[in-house]
C-alpha cells in the first residue's frame, strides 16, 4: 500500500494508507486550514485498498481540480487540488515520496509556517503543480518561469564613489554621469514589439503555459463556457455569467464564438463582440480567462495575478494660455511580476497625470502602456477589468459598515446572475485576506485611517485585479499607519499582484521593489531599487533631493539619469522599444454593465437610503428646517383674502407667498447641493466599472425628490393652516389648499434639481454654500412679489428660468393673485398674466416647473460626464 506525499506552500506531509485524513477549518482536523474559504469539515482523504481518494463533504466553496469542481476524485502523484477557490484557494500538491518529508507540527494549520520559520516562509515560492487528470483535458504544468538577468534589489551596480561618478553634492549643481551601456534583458517584455491583431504582439502567442487544454473532436459541435457547473468549460470567476458564451463548430470546420447575453461580454483580441469567427491567432477573453485555438485544441490561460507591466515613451500635453504645456515628458519604465513600485516626486512633477495615463483613464497623447505585452489603450475595454484603482479620496460611503459597503459594491460590480451567497463568500475572502474580518460590522468612519484604506483596497480586490494603483494612500496618516498600509501593499504584491503607489511619504520605501522618481516637468529622474536612490542622487535625505529639484529647475535630470548605469539596467530595454508616436485614436469606451439598468437603480436607491438612514442628524434636519420656515411665514399678519385695504387689494398676501416660496427653494436646494460633490470619487470609480450614469442620477432624483416632497408638504401645511384660504379652488373646488400645496411641492422639487446642478458644477464642497445663498437671493428677486416684473422686457423673460417665479404663479392662480396684488398704483388695470385665475394657467405654471426639472436633469447628466474617466467622456 503506497504512501502519498502532500505538499502545501512548501510544507510536506506523508499520508499513510492505514488511516484517513480530515480536511477543514476545525482545529481538530488532521489537516487544519486557517482560511475562511475552507469549510469547517471540508473533505476527507483516504486509501480504499486500491487507490487514494478525496471525498468532498458538500463544502460551501468546493474542491477544485483543473478549474472544475469535484465531489469525489482519485489522487495520483501529480494531482493538484484547490480548496475553496479554483484560482487562489489553498493548493494541495500530491506526489510520490522520494525523501524524508518535513513533519507538519501538531495543531499547526496547513498553509501556515511554523513560528520559527515564518520569515523564511514569506519568501518561499508556492509549489508548482505537476499536472492533473481530467476528462477531456490534457494536463499541463501551471506556474510562471522566473527570468534571469534582472537586477536584484540591493545589488550595487557601480563601483565608483558618488564624487567619482559626478553625483551632485549638497549645494552644488548636479553634473551629468557618463557610464558605459550595460544592456540587461528585461523580464516580461516581448522582444518583438510589432503590433498585430488588437494591438498586441504580432501573432499573439502567450508566454504562459496553458492552465487547461481541451481536445475539440469532430463530434463536439458546441462548447459552452460559463460559471455554472453544467457548462462544458467551467470558469470559476464572478466576472463571468452562469452561461456566458458558446464556441460553435460550423459546417466548414471553423469555430464561431457567440455571446449568450452575458453581463460583462466577450472579447476577441481586446474588442468586445457578440458573434465572431475565431482563427488560430485570435485570443478570446471571458472574465480573467483567455482561450486560444491551437490546431484541434482549445487552450485556456487564466490571469490569476502575476503579470508584467511597462510604459513606453508616455507624453501628455495640454493647452495652457495658448501654448503647449508638457505634463508628462517621454516616461518609460517597466516592472516585473509581483512587484511593489513607489512613485515619488515634488509637486508638479506629473505623478497624478502619470497615474491616469497608466490606468487608461486619461490616455497619453503619445506612447503606450503594455499589460503583459498587450496595449492597454487599444484593449482598454477588456483590460480595465484587470486593473484596480484606489484614489486618494475614499471610494466607499463612510457612514456604512464595512460589510454593508462591500455588499452594495459587489452588487454593482458582479453579474446580475450572481447569487447572494457567492457575493458573500467573495466578501468574506477579501475581508479575511486584509485582516478586516473582525471589523466587518464596524462603521467605516469608526476605523483608523490605515483600516479605512484597507477597506478601499478590499473593494478593489473583489474583482481580483492583477494590477492595483493607489494614489496617496498614506496621505494624512501617522508614521505607524503609514507603515501598516505599506506593509499591506507589500503583502499584496507577494501574493501575486503588481502594485504601483503614488506617495509623498518616503519613510517606508525600503519595502518596495522599485522606485520611480519624477522630476519637475514630468520626466524620469530615477528608476531602480529604492535603497540605491539616495546614493544615485548623492544626497543623504530626500528633503535634500527635492530641494535640489527646486534649486536647479533647468538641470537636465532626465538626461543625467539616461547616462547612468541604472538606466541601462532597469529601463534601457523598455525605452528602446519603438512605439506608435502618433496620438492613439481612442474611441469612447463604454464599460459593460454587469447589472441591468433597473437592478442598478434599485441597488443605488437602497444604498443611498442606507447612507441617509445612518445620518440621524440629516433626517431630523430634513423635518425641522421646513417646519421652521413654515412657522416663519405665520409671523406675517395678513390673510389670503381681498379687501385688505380701501383699494380692495391685499399686497401682504404676496409677502406671505414670498416667504413660503423662498423657504421651499432653500430647503429643496439645501438637500442636494452637496450630494454629488461629496461622492465624486465614488462615482468616477464606479462609472469606470460599469455604473450607468442615468441610473445613478435617477437614484438621486428619486430619493431626494421624496424628501423634497415631504419638505414641501410640511411648509405648505404649516404656512396655509393658519390662514383663511379661498372658499373654492380651480381643480379641487372644495379643497383649494391641495392645489396650492402642489405648487409649493413642485417648487421644492425643482429647487432640489438646481441644487444638483450646483453640486455637479463645483470642484470643491466649500463652494456649494456660497452658491446656495446666491441661488436663494436670486429667487427672492424673481418671485414677482417685490415689484411689477411682468412688464419689464428682458427681465420678465429671464424670470422664466427661475423656479420661484413659476412656483408663486402656480399658487397665485388659485388665489387670483393678479387681482389681489397691485404693486404699481399707476397701473391698476395691469395684471400679471402668469397669475391669471384659470385652470389652463394653473396647468401651464405647474407644467413649467416640471419642464424646468427635466431640463435641469439633462444639464446634470451632461455635467456628470466631466467627472468620468476621460476615455469615456464622449460616450
Amino acid at each position: 500500500m503506497p504512501q502519498l506525499l502532500l505538499e502545501v506552500n512548501g510544507q510536506q506531509r506523508t499520508l499513510e494508507p492505514g488511516q484517513s485524513y480530515t480536511i477543514g477549518r476545525d482545529p481538530q482536523a488532521d489537516l487544519p486550514f486557517d482560511d475562511a474559504r475552507v469549510s469547517w469539515r471540508h473533505a476527507t482523504i483516504s486509501f480504499n485498498g486500491a487507490s487514494w481518494q478525496l471525498e468532498d463533504h458538500g463544502s460551501t466553496n468546493g474542491t477544485w481540480i483543473g478549474g472544475g469542481r469535484t465531489l469525489h476524485t482519485q489522487l495520483l502523484p501529480g494531482t493538484v487540488l484547490n480548496l475553496g477557490n479554483a484560482e487562489n484557494g489553498p493548493r494541495l500538491v500530491f506526489s510520490a515520496p522520494v525523501a524524508q518529508p518535513v513533519a507538519q507540527p501538531v495543531g499547526q494549520p496547513m498553509g501556515q509556517p511554523p513560528v520559527h520559520e515564518a520569515e523564511t516562509y514569506r519568501h518561499t515560492p508556492p509549489a508548482q503543480p505537476m499536472g492533473y487528470q481530467q476528462q477531456g483535458a490534457i494536463p499541463q504544468q501551471q506556474g510562471y518561469q522566473q527570468q534571469a538577468g534582472y537586477p536584484q534589489q540591493g545589488a550595487t551596480s557601480y563601483q565608483q564613489s558618488p564624487q567619482q561618478q559626478g553625483y551632485p553634492q549638497q549645494g552644488a549643481i548636479p553634473q551629468q554621469q557618463a557610464q558605459q551601456p550595460q544592456q540587461q534583458p528585461y523580464p516580461g517584455v516581448h522582444q518583438d514589439f510589432g503590433h498585430g491583431v488588437g494591438g498586441g504582439p504580432a501573432g499573439y502567442v502567450s508566454e504562459r503555459n496553458p492552465t487547461m487544454i481541451r481536445n475539440l473532436t469532430s463530434a463536439m459541435r458546441m462548447v459552452r463556457i460559463g460559471r455554472a457547473l453544467d457548462n462544458d468549460i467551467v470558469v470559476s470567476d464572478l466576472q463571468v455569467s452562469r452561461h456566458h458564451a458558446e464556441l460553435r463548430q460550423l459546417t466548414d470546420g471553423r469555430y464561431e464564438i457567440v455571446d449568450l447575453g452575458s453581463h460583462n461580454g466577450i472579447y476577441v483580441n481586446g474588442q468586445q463582440v457578440q458573434r465572431q469567427l475565431l482563427g488560430p491567432q485570435d485570443r478570446l477573453t471571458v472574465g480573467h480567462s483567455s482561450f486560444q485555438l491551437v490546431g484541434d485544441q482549445l487552450q485556456e490561460f487564466i490571469d490569476n495575478g502575476p503579470v508584467s507591466f511597462s510604459a513606453h515613451h508616455l507624453t501628455v500635453e495640454v493647452e495652457h494660455k495658448g501654448a503647449k504645456k508638457v505634463l508628462l515628458n517621454d516616461v518609460s519604465f517597466g516592472v516585473p511580476e509581483k512587484s511593489l513600485v513607489a512613485v515619488i516626486g515634488p509637486s508638479g512633477s506629473g505623478k497624478s497625470t502619470l497615474l491616469r495615463a497608466l490606468t487608461g483613464y486619461r490616455p497619453a497623447d503619445r506612447g503606450e502602456v503594455l499589460y503583459d505585452g498587450r496595449n492597454l489603450y487599444k484593449q482598454f475595454a477588456e483590460l480595465r477589468q484587470r486593473i484596480g484603482l484606489v484614489p486618494q479620496s475614499e471610494i466607499l460611503h463612510k457612514e456604512l459598515t464595512v460589510r454593508t459597503g462591500l455588499k452594495y459594491a459587489a452588487r454593482l460590480r458582479f453579474p446580475g446572475d450572481t447569487e447572494p451567497s457567492e457575493r458573500e463568500r467573495r466578501i468574506d475572502e477579501v475581508l479575511y485576506e486584509l485582516r478586516l474580518d473582525k471589523r466587518a460590522e464596524n462603521r467605516i468612519t469608526a476605523l483608523s485611517g490605515g483600516q479605512q484604506k484597507r477597506v478601499s483596497v478590499a473593494l478593489e480586490l473583489l474583482t481580483k485585479p492583477s494590477l492595483i494603483f493607489l494614489d496617496e494612500p498614506t496621505s494624512g496618516l501617522d508614521p505607524g499607519m503609514d507603515r501598516e498600509v505599506m506593509q499591506m501593499l507589500r503583502g499584496l504584491a507577494d501574493d501575486g499582484r503588481t502594485i504601483l503607489v503614488v506617495t509623498h511619504s518616503v519613510a517606508e520605501l525600503a519595502l518596495c521593489d522599485r522606485l520611480l522618481v519624477m522630476a519637475p516637468g514630468g520626466s524620469v529622474a530615477y528608476f531602480g531599487p529604492p535603497d540605491e536612490a539616495l546614493h544615485f542622487f548623492g544626497y543623504e535625505t530626500w528633503a535634500d533631493v527635492f530641494q535640489a529639484f527646486e534649486n536647479y529647475p533647468d538641470h537636465d535630470w532626465a538626461g543625467r539619469y539616461k547616462g547612468s548605469v541604472h538606466y541601462q539596467q532597469y529601463a534601457a530595454a523598455v525605452d528602446g522599444v519603438a512605439v506608435q508616436q502618433a496620438p492613439v485614436n481612442q474611441q469612447p469606451v463604454l464599460p459593460p454593465k454587469p447589472q441591468s439598468w433597473g437592478s442598478q437603480l434599485w441597488t443605488l436607491i437602497r444604498r443611498y437610503l442606507s447612507v441617509i438612514g445612518s445620518d440621524k442628524g440629516f433626517m431630523a434636519l430634513s423635518v425641522i428646517l421646513p417646519a421652521v420656515l413654515g412657522v416663519v411665514s405665520t409671523v406675517v399678519p395678513a390673510t389670503f383674502g381681498l379687501r385688505a385695504n380701501p383699494h380692495g387689494t391685499n399686497n401682504a398676501a404676496g409677502t406671505i407667498m414670498l416667504v413660503l416660496a423662498i423657504g421651499a427653494c432653500f430647503s429643496g436646494a439645501a438637500n442636494s447641493v452637496r450630494e454629488l460633490i461629496k461622492e465624486r470619487a465614488i462615482y468616477e470609480r464606479e462609472r469606470a466599472t460599469g455604473l450607468s450614469r442615468s441610473a445613478y442620477l435617477m437614484s438621486k432624483i428619486i430619493v431626494l425628490g421624496f424628501f423634497s416632497l415631504l419638505q414641501g408638504t410640511i411648509i405648505a401645511a404649516v404656512g396655509f393652516s393658519t390662514r383663511k384660504l379661498p372658499t373654492s379652488g380651480l381643480l379641487f373646488s372644495s379643497a383649494p389648499a391641495i392645489e396650492m400645496a402642489i405648487g409649493i411641492i413642485l417648487l421644492s422639487f425643482t429647487s432640489m434639481m438646481f441644487g444638483l446642478v450646483i453640486s455637479a458644477l463645483v470642484k470643491t464642497a466649500e463652494k456649494t454654500m456660497p452658491l446656495l445663498v446666491m441661488f436663494a437671493i436670486i429667487q427672492v428677486v424673481f418671485t414677482g412679489c417685490l415689484f411689477q416684473l411682468f412688464d419689464k422686457a428682458g427681465l420678465a423673460q429671464l424670470a422664466w428660468l427661475m423656479p420661484a417665479r413659476w412656483g408663486v404663479a402656480t399658487v397665485g392662480t388659485t388665489l387670483d393673485l393678479g387681482h389681489m396684488m397691485i404693486l404699481d398704483p399707476a397701473h391698476m388695470n395691469d395684471h400679471d398674466g402668469l397669475w391669471k385665475h384659470s385652470v389652463a394657467q394653473w396647468a401651464i405654471d405647474a407644467g413649467m416647473l416640471v419642464v424646468l426639472s427635466v431640463l435641469l436633469a439633462f444639464v446634470v447628466q451632461r455635467l456628470l460626464r466631466r467627472h468620468e474617466p476621460e476615455v469615456m467622456q464622449k460616450g
